[in-house]
């Protein structure tokens, strides 16, 4: 989706017009025959909700379009701005026109909250048909550009930076959405480098034999059943302080889960394309965060293994070492983002020593149990560092819900053979696998865990996404950096 800015002397006959309208506030000037309908349609500028109707403008048949953009003062108008630019992109992405006119003429915007209407609208568009060969011309995307009437001043550099966010997000949702046959370690590192290069962020990727030596026994533990060799993919951003120490974002990055010799059942296997959501939404951030100038250190770090059954794979009741010496008894190897993550962790705090890690993962379905689709699910170390993360994610609309951790939990990991073992019980299951990654965090490091299950992927269209890959956490990232570190 491409955005202009138009300057006042621009004239043109326009297909389709729309107004962002407040809550209870249509615009002045419109045609009685507009305002009549949208009172009798029942619209009233609530978030999201659209009015289209047509009129004759020059003798012409012009449609206008409506977008209820909330209260001014309600509690995260930008989020509420954003549904009113995706609305707008659902209506009409199909519409058979290629560009609409976004008049802002009396709408009473800022230009970040321009920039919001225009971040919502960029998002919605976004669609992977790259595998869809026969599609009807009435089913492909037709709208390709909003022009922009009427801008405040600020708007343009103000829409940089949100583009540099849209471009994150989007280049999550095409890692996410790409079949476990295009998506493997190898090339997810390859996608990144290819769409990171002159980004000025710094890339490092560590291979079998590196992690051997590091002893990683975690990671690689899951990783020696498949044909596809693991990764580690650092990404370095120094937009911060010289010396300041980094951020640092950890990723799951199991690119096909089968369970492994716990093999998961048949149904909605294909599903385990997503599960590595967390470190799809780390490469994302980073590039967004590059895109934009940050000014913030900040550390993605992404384990990236591929799970998988063969006569070379992990069995239930091995015994693997971890980085941190620590030893693990692997009762269920469908347990496994937990083992690549602990490894990740020890690397991030050993080698970069980070003021706080925030790691990401789809690590368990009982968390989409717990939260469905609403929500991700939030674990912390530290009461400040859950406080931001937790501000943000209502921000950005990216939203969290904090779950407990107590030695109470802890000791159901215990093992009677090894140090721990990689799973608990059956109840508690996300806050199991989160206090089995707290064991490789150390007291002193603060420390939040994402259990991000239930929204890396939607079968029915969001906000500001259609159904399939949704993006989520790159927004949560970024508005906690411009939130925390750069004040």
């Amino acid at each position: 989706m491409q955005v202009r800015f138009l300057d006042e002397s621009t004239s043109r006959d326009w297909r389709i017009v729309a107004h962002p309208v407040n809550q209870n506030a249509l615009p002045t000037g419109l045609e009685a025959v507009l305002a009549e309908g949208a009172a009798m349609s029942r619209f009233a500028g609530k978030a999201g909700q659209i009015f289209e109707g047509f009129v004759e403008r020059g003798g012409k048949v012009v449609g206008v379009a409506l977008a209820g953009i909330g209260a001014p003062g309600a509690d995260y108008r930008l989020a509420t701005l954003e549904q009113a630019g995706a609305a707008l992109t659902a209506k009409y992405l199909l519409s058979g026109e290629d560009e609409l006119l976004l008049d802002l003429s009396g709408a009473g915007l800022s230009a970040a909250e321009t920039a919001s209407v225009l971040l919502g609208a960029r998002l919605r568009a976004w669609r992977h048909d790259a595998y869809r060969t026969k599609l009807a011309d009435d089913k492909k995307p037709s709208l390709k550009s909003i022009a922009v009437k009427g801008a405040p001043v600020g708007s343009e550099a103000a829409w940089q930076t949100e583009a540099a966010l849209a471009e994150g997000v989007e280049f999550t949702k095409l890692l996410v959405a790409e079949p476990g046959n295009a998506i493997y370690p190898e090339s997810f590192v390859a996608r990144c480098e290819a769409t990171m290069q002159g980004s000025g962020l710094s890339l490092r990727v560590l291979h079998p034999d590196e992690m051997k030596q590091l002893g990683m026994g975690a990671l690689l533990g899951v990783a020696q059943g498949s044909a596809r060799e693991p990764r580690l993919l650092v990404m370095e951003w120094n937009g911060g302080a010289q010396g300041e120490r980094p951020l640092a974002l950890v990723g799951k990055g199991v690119t096909f889960d089968t369970g492994g010799i716990s093999l998961k059942p048949a149904a909605g296997m294909e599903d385990m394309k997503w599960d590595m959501g967390g470190a799809g939404a780390v490469a994302g951030a980073m590039l967004a965060l590059a895109r934009r100038g940050a000014k913030a250190n900040v550390i993605g770090l992404c384990g990236l293994v591929e799970n998988m059954p063969d006569g070379n794979a992990q069995r239930p009741g091995d015994v693997v070492t971890s980085m941190s010496g620590q030893t693990i008894e692997v009762v269920n190897t469908d347990a496994e983002g937990r083992l690549v993550l602990c490894d990740v962790l020890t690397f991030a705090q050993r080698e970069y020593k980070p003021a706080a890690i925030i790691d990401l993962a789809t690590l368990t379905g009982a968390m989409i149990v717990s939260l469905g689709h609403e929500y991700g699910g939030l674990f912390a170390n530290d009461e400040e560092l859950a406080a931001k993360i937790d501000k943000a994610g209502k921000a950005s609309g990216d939203k969290v819900w904090r779950f407990p951790l107590s030695k109470a939990y802890d000791k159901l990991i215990d093992s009677a053979i090894a140090d721990m073992k990689n799973m608990g019980a059956r109840f508690g299951g996300s806050i199991t696998a989160a206090q089995f990654l707290q064991r490789f965090v150390d007291d002193s490091c603060p420390w939040a865990h994402l259990d991000i299950a239930g929204m890396v992927w939607a079968d029915k269209p969001g906000a500001t996404w259609d159904k399939g890959a949704t993006g989520y956490g790159v927004r949560l990232l970024d508005t906690f950096v411009r939130q925390t570190l750069e004040g």
